[in-house]
């Protein structure tokens, strides 16, 4: 499914008190401690509840207390990686993601993926589990929200504040960091 067969399906079953509430969502600050109603509206039009998912501020704490343990897939195209990911991520490209090669991961070592709103990657991670890894995750709103919590990315240089929006109409849901497609 294409990304645009994605967003007006997300739209179809937000309805019209859901597109209300994510204009009136606009340019607002996302709340202390959490996403916006708007945005959340909008994922659960997204999500299909296939993948269990994990909170920004969980998988933080998860990070500091075991680092190394989970296995982070970036499920973004390379050009949004190369802006910024989450620091130890490996890219996992949406594009190809069906021809992955993880064959020397162990399927109990617990997997986290994402992307920039979880769509993406909530089908990479229901191709993990159908590959038979045990432990599969998706970031909850994905990396926008990691970002809109004021949690840390990292590029090739080292930490920051620049993001890639995926387009205008997704980076409307990035309240923090620098917007950046990387031809700047």
């Amino acid at each position: 499914m294409t990304i645009f067969r994605l967003v007006a399906h997300a739209w179809r079953r937000l309805g019209q008190a859901g597109v209300g509430l994510a204009l009136a969502a606009c340019g607002q600050p996302a709340p202390a401690g959490g996403p916006s109603a708007a945005y959340v509206r909008l994922l659960q039009g997204l999500y299909r509840g296939v993948v269990p998912t994990v909170l920004p501020a969980a998988l933080a704490a998860e990070l500091r207390q075991h680092p190394g343990t989970v296995l982070l897939l970036d499920t973004r195209a390379p050009n949004e990686f190369n802006i910024s990911h989450l620091a130890g991520a490996q890219l996992a490209d949406f594009a190809h993601y069906q021809t992955l090669n993880l064959a020397g991961v162990p399927r109990t070592r617990p997997v986290v993926v994402y992307c920039s709103v979880g769509a993406r990657s909530e089908k990479v991670g229901e191709r993990l589990r159908s590959l038979g890894f045990v432990s599969v995750r998706n970031l909850y709103g994905g990396l926008f929200e990691w970002i809109n919590e004021g949690y840390p990315v990292v590029n090739a240089q080292g930490p920051t504040n620049q993001v890639h929006p995926y387009s205008a109409l997704w980076g409307m849901w990035l309240k923090r960091g620098e917007k950046s497609y990387g031809n700047e």
